[in-house]
């Protein structure tokens, strides 16, 4: 069974990449790219790029989830998929608490200072275990302006209007 279509593809989560197969029957090494990792457990089925595949198991090993689809036994099947993205539709999503956001709502907001200057549009969200810093880039400037998720830095997020208002700190050089 599979459906695709791009506007339904805008309508998605990202929950996972696949990586490398792992034996010879179609297992695929999943990395998690996802808050909550047990998700995985409760799932029947999701997007491997933009095919849609029934999942016919899962468990866990170290950092990585692995998991069997139907219709992929192979392990040259697995691999054809390597790097794909795995997502579920955004009504399968997880529900967060209130200012709380979707890594993949973040990314393409456009973002300005409280003064109303563009500063460009988050490329990237880097994690590092204190606090998210999203990259933002603009086309002409050669070095990104990185912005760290602070209540004090970031003033408004709006993913309605495709936007953040940040009050950035003054550098000193």
């Amino acid at each position: 069974m599979e459906k695709s279509s791009p506007s339904a593809a805008e309508k998605r989560i990202i929950v996972g990449k696949a990586g490398a197969p792992h034996g010879v029957g179609g297992e695929m090494k999943i990395i998690p790219m996802t808050d909550f990792p047990d998700r995985f457990e409760g799932m029947k089925h999701c997007y491997i790029g933009d095919r849609f595949v029934d999942i016919a198991g899962v468990r866990y090993q170290k950092n990585h989830v692995l998991m069997t689809f139907e219709g992929i036994s192979s392990r040259e099947a697995a691999a054809a998929l390597t790097g794909a993205f795995l997502s579920v539709d955004r009504s399968e999503a997880v529900p967060l608490k209130e200012g709380e956001y979707y890594t993949s709502d973040i990314l393409g907001l456009a973002v300005s200072d409280t003064d109303g200057n563009p500063l460009g549009m988050v490329t990237d969200v880097i994690r590092t275990g204190s606090n998210d810093v999203y990259v933002v880039s603009q086309p002409g400037r050669r070095e990104d302006v990185l912005v760290p998720a602070l209540k004090k830095v970031v003033r408004e997020i709006s993913i309605e209007k495709g936007k953040m208002v940040v009050a950035m700190p003054e550098v000193v050089e």
